[in-house]
């Protein structure tokens, strides 16, 4: 590109990139590499600057997958990478700039090649490419090393070993981000990988036994959220008075590929949105997300997952279990602290979702944490701005909520969490409320958003289910809370009449024409009654276990006592509705006993009196509530192509051709 070069244009022009696909093959000891290597560039931290550059070289890497099986310039640019990541831990620790530097761009041309072999070859093909030597057209060694399994296992090298200082940052980025691209064969198909050649060799063989090591590095990426050092803390800038020997020799051999042109500018502000992130933790995690999800092998199980599951505390002093050699011990507070405050992202809602449900030890931990409000809060509000969240997101938050509902420690101790002035709730200024009544009303409000819009008997479900576990526990539940679960009855009422009305107008009219076939009212009759018998459930369940501790839900009750009328012969409901209408007769009694014009003060003060004097005797127990979470037969169709649309549509992450894409629909993501 020569030093003159500044714009992305140049690119596929310049004389170095255009001699690496050219059809002349180049020795691993060729000068030719110092020079293409000695570049200044900011690797680009967003999908845009990705594109442009994408399109720019596409051309170039074209070329070099068909001129590669002849002259193995592919492989001979890996090997030049290996031999210089042989002395990276020992440059790290002597702050050796220019050797870091060339292993970067090097790592970084290799992940750029990658990305399009990838989407433009089968795996069979490409594990081909990397056998290709300096021989006859078309030949390869046959008893070359695995350079695929090498490279694999240098990076992994590279991540776990490296020190993470502002000089290594960048290689460490880069060396992630090359895994992902590894992997991202799975866009390419539509169908699910469960035999694929990058993850046997990550699975089995030489990169097996840095399995523990490597999920541990990158949760503790995603715990430490470093963010990116300033623009050219790695690479050579001149100086204002003509730069120093190290610039002097970079520059010397920096007349090719990026010596001027970078993307964002070397040295340049960063954006405030780059500023407010770290790609490292954000990369290290999308990885972290795939290699968990990974699809077992017909003989060996997942042992990126197995690290996951079995991973404990490091005040844990157990020994571990022989059936599990890829645990480790991490850090309990520093990664609950993470989890509370990463919540935005999809990532970190489904690291948090796979802990909980797949690692007994963090669910535990969480369980017993006593500023549990730290961690639920957030999850509430992805739930409260459901609008704004995508259904994935949502769902993962749901279903966390449902994990921890489980749980009757837990259910009992977000009732006695008192919190003030939740701003984010716009619906009511809440001043004081319990993290418990809070639950309730944005599960309840979930349910409302979904009956009106979405209409996902799933979603549906959960919510429903979530509220059931907490019913028993429920405990000085807000006037606010008590209304608006009486409230979400109440719709449910009119919707169950508005849908019988229909049926029978149907019915009607179906006597004097048989062309047009009928609507299922039916279904939906019966999908209104499970959830309204669901809710009398909950209704109840309170009631039974926990009257005396309620008087604004038994308050709620009496004030739209109209609504449970028309239910009380209904044959569906007939059983349930006995404990509802004792209370609801008892109580009234009592309030006609007492008089007129009642104060609500009044009022609440003649129920706590009631709850105390009915006999408990006088209400029907009947089987406790509660609802596990089970994750579908066949998870892997759900979780890949969700992680897989994490990493496309990553800000800070790669671009892929939108095109190229098999794997799900541009707009699922």
């Amino acid at each position: 590109m020569g030093a003159n070069s500044s714009s992305i244009s140049e690119l596929p022009e310049n004389e170095y990139l255009k001699k690496l696909s050219g059809a002349e093959p180049i020795s691993e000891n060729d000068p030719f590499w110092n020079q293409l290597l000695s570049f200044s560039f900011t690797t680009p931290t967003n999908s845009a600057d990705l594109k442009l550059l994408e399109e720019a070289t596409i051309s170039v890497c074209k070329s070099l997958v068909e001129k590669n099986p002849r002259t193995g310039n592919l492989g001979s640019l890996i090997k030049v990478f290996l031999s210089r990541t042989k002395e990276l831990k020992i440059s790290a620790e002597c702050q050796n700039h220019l050797f870091i530097w060339q292993a970067h761009n090097a790592l970084f041309i290799i992940c750029c090649l990658l990305k399009v072999f990838i989407s433009q070859m089968s795996e069979e093909e490409l594990q081909l490419h990397f056998t290709y030597e300096e021989k006859a057209s078309g030949s390869y060694g046959t008893e070359c090393e695995d350079l695929i399994e090498e490279l694999l296992c240098c990076l992994i090298q590279l991540i776990v070993e490296i020190p993470l200082l502002d000089i290594t940052y960048s290689i460490s980025l880069e060396a992630v981000t090359t895994l992902i691209v590894f992997l991202s064969c799975q866009l390419f198909h539509k169908e699910i990988l469960r035999e694929s050649i990058v993850h046997k060799y990550l699975m089995r063989g030489r990169c097996l036994p840095y399995t523990s090591r490597l999920v541990k590095t990158l949760l503790y990426n995603f715990i430490r959220q470093e963010r990116s050092p300033p623009p050219g803390t790695h690479v050579f800038q001149q100086q204002t008075d003509g730069g120093g020997l190290l610039y002097g020799i970079a520059s010397g051999v920096a007349t090719g590929l990026w010596t001027v042109f970078t993307l964002g500018g070397v040295g340049s502000k960063p954006t405030p949105q780059l500023e407010q992130c770290s790609p490292l933790a954000n990369q290290s995690l999308l990885l972290l997300l795939v290699l968990a999800n990974l699809t077992d092998a017909p003989d060996t199980p997942n042992p990126y997952r197995q690290a996951i599951m079995s991973f404990k505390n490091t005040q844990d002093n157990t020994a571990f279990s022989s059936s599990n050699p890829h645990a480790f011990q991490i850090n309990f507070n520093s990664l609950y602290t993470a989890l509370c405050e990463q919540q935005k992202s999809d990532q970190a809602t489904l690291l948090l979702y796979m802990l909980l449900h797949q690692n007994g030890n963090v669910r535990t931990y969480v369980l017993a944490r006593t500023d549990i409000e730290n961690l639920v809060l957030p999850i509430l509000e992805i739930l409260y701005h459901v609008e704004e969240r995508n259904s994935h997101h949502v769902y993962m938050a749901l279903i966390i909520l449902l994990i921890l509902t489980e749980d009757d420690g837990f259910n009992r101790s977000i009732h006695e969490v008192i919190l003030k002035n939740i701003t984010w709730y716009a619906e009511r200024v809440l001043t004081e409320i319990s993290l418990g009544s809070l639950l309730i009303l944005v599960v309840i409000r979930t349910i409302q958003y979904n009956m009106t819009r979405t209409r996902d008997k799933y979603l549906h479900t959960n919510c429903l289910a979530a509220l059931a576990n907490m019913s028993a526990q429920f405990r000085s539940l807000h006037q606010y809370a008590a209304q608006r679960i009486i409230s979400l009855f109440s719709l449910l009422s009119k919707k169950h009449n508005k849908v019988l009305e229909q049926a029978t107008q149907s019915l009607r009219g179906s006597l004097g024409s048989n062309d047009s076939p009928l609507p299922d009212y039916a279904q939906d009759l019966n999908v209104i009654e499970e959830v309204i018998r669901m809710m009398l459930e909950i209704i109840n369940s309170c009631l039974t276990n926990s009257l005396h501790h309620n008087p604004n839900l038994v308050y709620a009750l009496l004030y739209k006592r109209d609504l449970f009328e028309q239910f009380r012969t209904h044959p569906s409901f007939q059983d349930i509705m006995q404990n509802i209408d004792l209370v609801i007769s008892f109580f009234s009694s009592r309030l006609e006993q007492a008089g007129a014009e009642l104060s609500v003060e009044r009022v609440l003060e003649i129920i706590k009196q009631g709850a105390v004097a009915l006999p408990k005797d006088r209400l029907r127990k009947f089987p406790e509530l509660k609802f596990k979470y089970v994750e579908e037969e066949q998870p892997e169709e759900f979780f890949i192509p969700y992680v897989w649309s994490l990493v496309y549509n990553s800000a800070v992450a790669l671009y892929w051709n939108p095109h190229d894409i098999q794997l799900f629909t541009m707009d699922s993501g």
